[in-house]
């Protein structure tokens, strides 16, 4: 797959930032603590967690653009 252009990097990365919130309550997962680290496996969940939330936040804002 060719890399995008640099404006649609651009624009992919703005899309990602402006999902964040979102993205982060759909995961529902605690903050970090301080001085507490995780390990390799908890990590992974967390990331696994949160990809599957950027898939629900992107899929839920474009239902709710397309709907007029």
């Amino acid at each position: 797959m060719p890399d995008p252009d640099p404006g649609e990097s651009q624009r992919i990365y703005k899309e990602f930032l402006d999902l964040l919130p979102l993205t982060l309550a759909l995961a529902g997962l605690p903050p970090s603590e301080p001085g507490r680290y995780y390990t390799e496996e908890q990590i992974e969940a967390r990331a696994f967690t949160l990809k599957h939330a950027y898939r629900a936040a992107r899929s839920v804002t474009r239902e709710c653009i397309q709907r007029k």
